[in-house]
């Protein structure tokens, strides 16, 4: 009997880490998950377990590699950005993985703008709002002036998803996703590294550019093709690029609510970036106008403080149906008015100044929450929005299952539709689909992602 092709994905999350495999039709055949405790780095900050974390890579590569039943065609990668890998010459990491949410030095920020010039000049060139330990170039920046010694003995610093492509293939390559998520490296302007990269010598550091639907054929001579890796949201946008030619917007929902709108090519203004917007760029180049809340991260810490009130389950609020007449009631009632100051990036929503014994049961604290989520979320998704031809929203990640989420949207966005998308791991099915023109010849099937429309029902003020 004929071994059955298949493509293996490695979609690396913060917490998560799933290993995929595909079929031809992009069917998935595999699916499992694995956690990591993390370590402490040098300063005793916590971090991903790097050496964990190459050891599982290995081991299901060689797993699936010889499985007698699969014909392992090609493997790629899908992983969180603002982490590098700083490898020495013989390929061994000099540095644990410094995690994105370290806090970053006062004095030493101060340094590098009183260096570099104004902040709101650089952030536009960037297309990179300050956000510290987030903007990876930074990372390298505070190794060179930190630990120097470290700095002189790097060969090359890696992306996340190009070191886990690295571990299979040994070809060390910088990619152009990974580059253009928020590191504030790349001159979006010039479309090249930013001035200030040249100056303190870090391009030496990176391996060259590459776009992310390149193959890379693993050292040992096998067939199997090894791509680059990706970074995560620009990876989940592929799907959506690859099957809808009309301009769109999707809305990436997890821990961070990202809008991504690949068809707003206006640069950045200082308002936006002061509001979290950024740019990432898409496999090709282009770059996607986003801006981003923390929101999940806020509805999840909510759901533990409405679990231990109201004395239910964690996720009853799965189980809560949209109620039109509850949310105008609300509206007329509420006597906390919002602005839009309520509304940035590292604020809560609203819902932080209430009490839980003001609300007549859970379905109404919880539609209150969602209200109030969706203030930020619209004025968030509006600032990408804003002067282009979008006529759809795709809703994906966990709040495209939330009835309550979904119709209030609907009912912000009247005059555009708005899906509800399901699609199994956009991530890992976008770092699937960069390499299909180099493993099939088939157009790629049309059935891969199912839309659900809502509708407005009545208006959200």
């Amino acid at each position: 009997m004929s071994k059955q092709n298949v493509l293996a994905i490695f979609d690396v999350g913060k917490t998560n880490k799933k290993f995929l495999l595909y079929d031809e039709k992009y069917n998935i055949l595999t699916e499992e998950s694995e956690k990591f405790e993390e370590i402490k780095d040098e300063d005793g900050f916590p971090c991903e377990n790097l050496q964990a974390l190459t050891n599982w890579i290995e081991k299901k590569f060689q797993e699936n590699s010889s499985d007698a039943n699969y014909n392992l065609r090609a493997v790629n990668f899908s992983a969180y950005g603002a982490s590098l890998v700083h490898l020495d010459e013989a390929g061994k990491p000099l540095t644990p993985l410094n995690n994105y949410l370290k806090p970053y030095p006062e004095k030493l920020k101060k340094q590098f703008y009183d260096t570099y010039g104004d902040e709101n000049l650089i952030t536009k060139q960037t297309a990179s709002p300050v956000l510290g330990s987030l903007n990876s170039g930074m990372q390298l920046y505070r190794l060179k002036h930190e630990q120097p010694k470290v700095f002189s003995q790097i060969k090359y610093s890696l992306y996340l998803p190009q070191y886990l492509s690295f571990i299979l293939s040994s070809k060390k390559v910088s990619e152009i996703t990974s580059i253009g998520c928020h590191t504030q490296l790349w001159d979006f302007q010039k479309n090249k590294y930013h001035d200030w990269v040249i100056s303190e010598g870090l391009q030496n550091k990176f391996p060259p550019i590459c776009r992310a639907d390149k193959i890379i054929h693993a050292i040992n001579g096998s067939s199997i093709a090894i791509g680059t890796g990706l970074h995560d949201s620009s990876a989940a946008l592929i799907p959506y690029l690859k099957l809808f030619e009309e301009p769109f917007i999707l809305l990436s929902t997890g821990t961070w609510c990202i809008t991504l709108n690949p068809f707003n090519q206006n640069p950045l203004t200082d308002y936006e970036l002061h509001n979290d917007c950024l740019c990432y760029l898409t496999y090709d180049g282009k770059p996607v106008k986003a801006s981003r809340l923390f929101v999940g991260h806020e509805h999840e810490e909510q759901m533990k403080r409405f679990a231990e009130y109201f004395h239910k389950d964690l996720k009853y609020y799965q189980t809560i149906a949209y109620d039109n007449s509850l949310v105008s009631k609300l509206q007329r009632t509420d006597a906390l008015k919002q602005s839009d100051s309520d509304t940035a990036m590292i604020q809560k929503s609203a819902f932080r100044k209430r009490t839980l014994n003001n609300f007549e049961s859970y379905e109404a604290a919880y539609h209150q929450l969602m209200l109030d989520i969706m203030h930020q979320q619209v004025f968030s998704t509006n600032l990408v929005l804003a002067q282009s031809p979008v006529k759809k929203i795709f809703v994906d990640g966990g709040f495209g299952k939330n009835d309550v989420y979904m119709n209030l949207l609907a009912s912000s966005f009247p005059d555009i539709k708005i899906y509800a998308s399901d699609i199994a791991q956009a991530s890992s099915l976008g770092a699937a689909l960069v390499l299909h023109n180099h493993l099939s010849n088939e157009p790629i099937p049309s059935n891969l992602i199912s839309l659900k429309l809502y509708e407005a029902v009545g208006a959200v003020k």
